[in-house]
């Protein structure tokens, strides 16, 4: 007889990683992560994930945050990844009397009401109104984008997922846009935020940098050979490039401040930023390029900006969404 747990199995699924837990209401347990490259999809990660746990017994609830638009319609698609399948098939084939996807910034949103003060540190000036509205923006493999916005008559924050990655790039200067001509004329049809502001975008600039300037790029390079020699200085091309994502990274989530009216902050979250280490985004563009915006930049310099160093971020809102905890 197959033991029923009496949890809620959860997962964070990106392009590169796959997070996942149990969760109940005493807390969050045995989190682990897969390579999402190593399986077929989410079917074959979470049985695996199981199989370490089965002590605990097979769930009958499942809540996966994924990184994708979540629309309602059956068949669901990774954004930066060849994941596509169809969530009653995959529902019936782990055995789940529930199974709820809900995109992976929504799961970032709510983690951010749970998160623990340790893990976040102030970039610049700034400070948070009690109850006002709140972004999230991440990069990682590619960009999330999110908002927690304060319900004045329930007294609770309504997370909103969004595809703001996807909003065309800000450029400013005539070297931006000679980056942009050449992504446009070589690669991709539309230049968004995640082309430039990802780990994905990481690659984008350093490959274009190297067209504009006549270099040679490094065949296959990752987004973390780039930061490493960044943050070392021992590459000119890749210094550009990671100053070039954090002032975009930093204007599109000024754009976000302004479009959300986010008094209660801006929290910089994913894989990147932390690894950068917050030293080098202190010394970066980022907050500069935050609060340039013309007649409104005084009003966005009252808006703090933080930096979140917490991998399993995500599970915490997971929890919250599957738990109401």
């Amino acid at each position: 007889m197959t033991l029923t747990a009496p949890y809620t199995l959860v997962a964070d699924i990106g392009g590169t990683n796959a997070r996942f837990a149990r969760v109940d209401a005493s807390g969050i347990h045995d989190e682990y992560v897969l390579k999402v490259a190593d399986y077929q999809g989410p079917v074959d990660a979470a049985r695996a994930y199981l199989a370490r746990v089965t002590a605990s017994g097979l769930p009958k609830r499942a809540t996966f945050a994924l990184a994708g638009p979540v629309t309602g319609d059956d068949f669901f698609e990774l954004t930066n990844h060849p994941w596509r399948f169809s969530i009653n098939e995959s529902r019936t084939a782990l055995g789940l009397e529930q199974f709820d996807l809900i995109n992976d910034f929504h799961a970032m949103a709510l983690g951010i009401l749970k998160v623990a003060p340790a893990s976040v540190q102030a970039i610049g000036d700034g400070k948070a109104i009690e109850h006002g509205n709140i972004g999230v923006i991440g990069p990682g493999t590619g960009l999330g984008v999110a908002s927690l916005i304060w319900d004045s008559r329930g007294a609770y924050y309504v997370p909103v997922p969004s595809e703001g990655p996807h909003v065309t790039v800000p450029i400013k200067t005539d070297r931006e846009w000679g980056i942009v001509k050449w992504l446009l004329d070589n690669k991709y049809s539309h230049v968004s935020a995640e082309r430039v502001c990802s780990g994905k975008g990481l690659v984008n600039l350093y490959d274009t940098i190297c067209a504009l300037d006549n270099k040679v790029p490094e065949l296959d390079i990752e987004a973390e050979t780039i930061s490493a020699r960044a943050l070392a200085n021992s590459c000119g091309t890749c210094v550009e490039a990671v100053d070039l994502m954090l002032g975009f990274l930093g204007r599109v989530a000024g754009n976000l401040a302004l479009v959300s009216n986010t008094r209660g902050g801006i929290y910089f979250c994913g894989g990147i930023l932390p690894k950068l280490g917050l030293d080098a985004v202190l010394k970066s563009r980022l907050r500069d390029e935050f609060i340039a915006k013309g007649r409104m930049t005084d009003f966005i310099s009252a808006m703090p900006t933080f930096l979140v160093d917490e991998p399993f971020l995500a599970l915490k809102g997971l929890r919250v969404h599957a738990l109401g905890v």
